[in-house]
């Protein structure tokens, strides 16, 4: 694939791909659910003061900010976080890329969705255009880049190349140009320097196609195998003269139930089609190929056939396996979309005077936070229920480790397990039952 000569072409092959091929839909599904999962990317914000510590009092503050400006975070209003991470995560997939655009502050015409004023706007790759050169500047494919090639700014369409009415019929009518500190672009990428992004089906797309081919000239063979087709054979050595219908006379045989054929003449015999269909090898055939698209695309074999017929030792290495994949392109996706919008999100909060900033923190760790995608599921849950306890009590792993682990906020854990013992302390009080504590002393 050539990026500049290739990359919109296998774009929009992609998009067909996901909207009429059931196996590439589910793909993208999985992909999208092991990587951004229900609750879009978890953060944690972890300020910390010069001495190492995290500022829990500035934390508190920003994750109080944040659980709100999720709610409302891009311009139209109509995707929440979860939503927003998983519709990008998505088209930079499918797509190869995507962008999007941060807002902070005052922008005309732009009402922010929360009290922090801070929006960001989800771009897709067809707004920056991938012929647009102008070596003379330093641009290629809509990419703007300095001596070092790193990019400067992109150069974006104001309205989408396919409106049905353009701003300005001429070349290059609407583009602007959009400073780099102010576009977040996740793009799938195998060079060094490589500008824009090619689609994670680039590699499988071929086989995709042959197996949505194949799959379909195996379903027609089964209608075909399903509604009986018989012939009349007439015997070659026989004399048949005088015995071929009339124009007037052409029989007709209508097939039902049961019937019995009465009407044949000397020499002539019903014969079948036989199709061999079903094919009896062709689950297997397909199996081998998603087996193939998977490790193309790394996304799970058993969940992209949605095949779990293997044993726990196996399921699990497969799971074990696949989430480190999982886990490459979670990585990839924050490190390209979350993260800048989170400490873009955490300046336009300080600068706005919405949290306190104490005079001993860390400046180059008031962004820091961790971050989180979904976890690995676990096959067996009282197996691995086990081992977690076992690392917890013999030191391994920390409760926040394991936490964050599971995809759930630690704190929110410790202060959950509050709230419970003191509802049932208060309960057994209502009661007139003996505290829990008392009981075991006695």
């Amino acid at each position: 694939v050539h990026v500049d000569r290739d990359a919109a072409a296998l774009r929009a092959t992609a998009r067909d791909l996901e909207r009429n091929h059931d196996l590439a839909r589910g793909a993208l599904n999985v992909l999208v659910r092991n990587i951004v999962g229900p609750h879009g990317i978890g953060v944690e914000f972890t300020p910390r003061l010069q001495d190492g510590t995290i500022d829990t009092d500035l934390a508190d503050q920003l994750n109080s900010l944040w659980r709100e400006w999720i709610k409302r975070p891009e311009v139209t209003w109509q995707r929440g976080w979860a939503s927003a991470c998983r519709i990008a995560c998505r088209s930079w997939l499918r797509d190869g890329e995507m962008f999007g655009q941060l807002l902070p502050g005052f922008v005309p015409g732009l009402q922010h969705g929360t009290v922090v004023p801070f929006s960001i706007e989800l771009l897709e790759a067809d707004l920056v255009p991938l012929d647009y050169n102008r070596p003379q500047d330093r641009i290629r494919q809509g990419v703007e880049r300095n001596a070092w090639n790193r990019p400067i700014a992109y150069h974006v369409y104001k309205s989408h190349p396919g409106d049905l009415f353009p701003a300005v019929n001429t070349l290059w009518p609407d583009v602007k140009r959009v400073g780099a500190e102010r576009i977040v672009h996740p793009f799938m990428s195998d060079r060094i320097a490589q500008t824009r992004g090619v689609s994670i089906f680039a590699s499988v797309i071929t086989r995709l196609f042959d197996t949505k081919d194949y799959e379909e000239s195996e379903r027609v063979a089964a209608k075909v195998a399903a509604s009986m087709a018989a012939y009349i054979k007439k015997d070659a050595g026989l004399d048949v003269a005088g015995t071929v219908d009339a124009p007037e006379e052409r029989r007709q045989m209508k097939f039902q139930a049961g019937m019995i054929f009465d009407d044949l003449r000397p020499g002539e015999e019903i014969g079948t089609i036989d199709t061999k269909r079903p094919n009896q090898n062709a689950a297997e055939w397909r199996n081998e190929q998603l087996r193939a698209a998977s490790a193309g695309m790394d996304v799970g074999h058993s969940s992209m056939a949605h095949r779990y017929d293997s044993n726990y030792s196996a399921q699990r290495q497969e799971l074990v396996e696949q989430n480190a994949s999982y886990m490459v392109l979670g990585d990839e996706f924050i490190g390209q979309f979350a993260r800048p919008i989170v400490e873009a999100f955490v300046m336009t909060a300080a600068v706005a005077g919405l949290v306190r900033v104490p005079r001993n923190i860390d400046l180059a760790q008031l962004t820091s936070a961790e971050y989180r995608i979904p976890p690995m599921p676990w096959v067996d849950p009282v197996k691995e229920g086990q081992g977690v306890k076992l690392q917890r009590e013999n030191g391994t792993r920390s409760v926040q480790q394991i936490a964050r682990e599971r995809g759930v906020d630690w704190r929110d854990v410790v202060r959950q397990n509050l709230e419970h013992e003191q509802f049932v302390r208060e309960e057994r009080a209502r009661l007139g039952l003996p505290d829990t504590a008392e009981q075991t002393t006695e």
